[in-house]
């Protein structure tokens, strides 16, 4: 991806004012968004035939860089780029490999009250931390289905990271989704908000979703649906995931747990989603409640790390570490 100089679409050859409006309107605007798309996509765009949209892809996939065979070295370089946010649990971080990673989906899922939300609440403070603090000195987008965002409780955590609230919340860009429909239009939104803080020098290095499935869950009912809830479900997925391959970006989606009463020994509870889900998810971790403030973090899936579990906490000032368990790491180390 090129990070050094932001690409006009108008100096993509075949595309004029008129045309780079149109493909604005339809939801691309970036040359890398331009680059992942078929032809089709940009047919259905006015005024394009399809040796256009084709000649158009190719010019910005070479201007991208995009869609070529690379060595494995070269991918090693490029995976440098990486970037991760702190938890603000150095437990957590280390179950997760340093932390919550960029270009890749973070799917947290559990029951209500296991800290899905102040974890979010606790990423979109955390991002915006120097780099050396575990930060990615960016901006934050917050998708949120369920009316769950506080501002009250960013002030808390700001306040409590040494940070200026008023500014923290001032980087924080929030939009409420009303249905599925609109939950995935409002990505398309979030790449147009992303391009323009990229140009004013405040990145975003974070999009939330919280909740992913809530929307799909209430409005697609019955097994006569689900296939068209799936493919719904499996677009906005990778187009969240094409969102934090173009502008370097953690995505963090919490999901919805379903009992499964077949479930005799055992945990019953299993994600909402399916295969869908659970296959587009980079990193999956499930929470659970313990006792008081402690919760229990379980790495279930990744595609380099060891299934393991820790402990962590929700405090008034955030997500924090139990003593006892950062004890019980050193003793391991």
């Amino acid at each position: 991806m090129m990070e050094n100089r932001i690409i006009d679409l108008e100096e993509l050859p075949g595309v004029g004012a008129e045309t780079a409006r149109k493909l604005r309107e339809a939801g691309f605007y970036t040359i890398e968004s331009i680059a992942v798309a078929s032809p089709a996509e940009l047919c259905s765009v006015g005024g394009i035939g399809e040796s256009k949209a084709f000649e158009i892809i190719q010019a910005a996939r070479k201007l991208a860089n995009v869609g070529g065979f690379e060595s494995g070295d070269k991918v090693l370089e490029r995976k440098k780029n990486l970037k991760k946010i702190t938890t603000g649990s150095v437990s957590l971080d280390s179950l997760l490999g340093g932390g919550i990673e960029t270009q890749s989906i973070t799917e947290l899922f559990g029951e209500f009250g296991s800290g899905k939300t102040q974890l979010c609440h606790q990423l979109a403070v955390n991002v915006q931390l120097p780099e050396d603090k575990g930060g990615l000195n960016g901006s934050a987008i917050v998708i949120d289905t369920e009316n769950t965002f506080r501002p009250e409780r960013i002030y808390q955590m700001a306040t409590a990271k040494g940070l200026d609230p008023e500014e923290v919340l001032k980087n924080i860009y929030v939009a409420q989704a009303y249905n599925s429909n609109h939950q995935m239009l409002l990505v398309d939104n979030a790449k147009e908000l992303a391009e323009k803080l990229k140009r004013e020098g405040r990145p975003v290095r974070l999009l939330i979703v919280d909740s992913l499935t809530a929307h799909f869950r209430a409005e697609y009912i019955g097994r006569g649906t689900l296939a068209d809830r799936q493919q719904k479900l499996n677009r906005h997925m990778h187009d969240l995931m094409r969102f934090g391959e173009i502008f370097n970006a953690a995505i963090v989606v919490t999901n919805q747990v379903m009992a499964r009463p077949d479930i005799i020994y055992g945990d019953p509870t299993k994600p909402v989603g399916g295969h869908i889900v659970a296959h587009t998810a980079t990193y999956r971790v499930y929470l659970k409640k313990a006792k008081a403030e402690v919760r229990v973090a379980r790495l279930v899936d990744s595609p380099h790390l060891p299934e393991a579990e820790v402990l962590f906490k929700v405090t008034e000032k955030g997500i924090e570490d139990v003593e006892e368990e950062k004890g019980r790491k050193k003793r391991t180390d």
